[in-house]
């Protein structure tokens, strides 16, 4: 059976990927100035965002989740046509797009009883969420009809791990992410926080001197996690993160590959990093996002 995959713009997948698989995006918005909101990857870019970041210190964005009209919108063009819809949304412990969706749906089954929606909480978020919404996308595109699609993507979420650092604690703190004492005390000492995001929640995972180690311990990180699960990395799609800087990400790259090769990992893809997370984390995020692959044998 036919169906379309819809995620909100935490997923941050480009819009040339979005198009070349056929997911449709519902955008959030971001503000500089706390009034005058853009849809992002719409009306503003994510480099243009981050050269706000990096050019305007103590400039603090803030981001605003899709509307239940914007979700209408969209689940409505394929209500019309009675095609299922999968919609995969940010953690519910970081926004409240999924209850948009949710309200969305509601309105729609009003109008278009035999509508299909399935929303589900994706407990994990940014490009992590891309990768999730990309298996929703194998699972379709290998044959697998919706009941089943959607039983594996519950299946498999909870797998999800994100193991990053960030340039400071000063955007985590003011976005109310952590304590004050926190992120005071992490600005006059120049820590590099370890941080992972599992089940929805974000945890420490330690600090480092300086950005090199930081990044190194986030490698350690993902080599622990790969142990604590016995994971062949066959059933697991691997990607990394990043901010404003590219170049950063291919060396982090190039040294997590001579870690991981140990592994059976020859390749690892890179994404950037949208408005909906980097808001909190800053413009130097880099880390990186794990998932089992939902077309391998699941349980539940």
């Amino acid at each position: 059976m036919e169906y379309q995959i819809i995620s909100d713009g935490s997923c941050d997948l480009s819009p040339e990927l979005t198009k070349e698989k056929k997911i449709d995006v519902v955008p959030f918005y971001v503000s500089f100035d706390g009034e005058n909101y853009k849809k992002e990857m719409v009306e503003i870019g994510i480099r243009e965002f981050y050269q706000e970041m990096v050019e305007k210190k103590g400039v603090y964005p803030k981001t605003s989740c899709p509307s239940p009209q914007d979700y209408y919108n969209v689940f409505e063009r394929y209500a019309k046509d009675n095609i299922p819809v999968i919609c995969i949304c940010i953690t519910v412990k970081f926004s409240g797009s999924m209850q948009s969706a949710e309200n969305a749906k509601s309105i729609i089954l009003e109008n278009y009883p035999n509508a299909k929606i399935e929303v589900i909480n994706a407990r994990i978020n940014t490009v992590l969420q891309g990768i999730y919404v990309l298996e929703a996308c194998r699972l379709r595109d290998g044959g697998y009809d919706f009941e089943e699609s959607v039983r594996r993507l519950k299946a498999i979420r909870d797998s999800g791990r994100i193991f990053f650092t960030i340039g400071d604690l000063e955007y985590l703190r003011h976005g109310g992410r952590i304590g004050k004492l926190a992120g005071i005390a992490g600005t006059i000492l120049g820590v590099k926080p370890l941080i992972t995001l599992k089940e929805g929640e974000i945890f420490s995972s330690g600090i480092a001197r300086s950005r090199k180690k930081s990044m190194s311990k986030v490698i350690d990180l993902l080599v622990e996690y790969i142990k604590e699960v016995s994971a062949d990395m066959k059933e697991y799609t691997l990607c990394i993160g990043y901010g404003y800087s590219y170049q950063e990400a291919e060396e982090f790259r190039e040294t997590a590959l001579k870690v991981l090769k140990d592994y059976g990992v020859d390749h690892i893809p890179i994404y950037q990093i949208g408005a909906t997370i980097g808001v909190h984390t800053g413009p130097y995020p880099i880390g990186f996002g794990i998932i089992k692959r939902g077309d391998y044998k699941v349980n539940g």
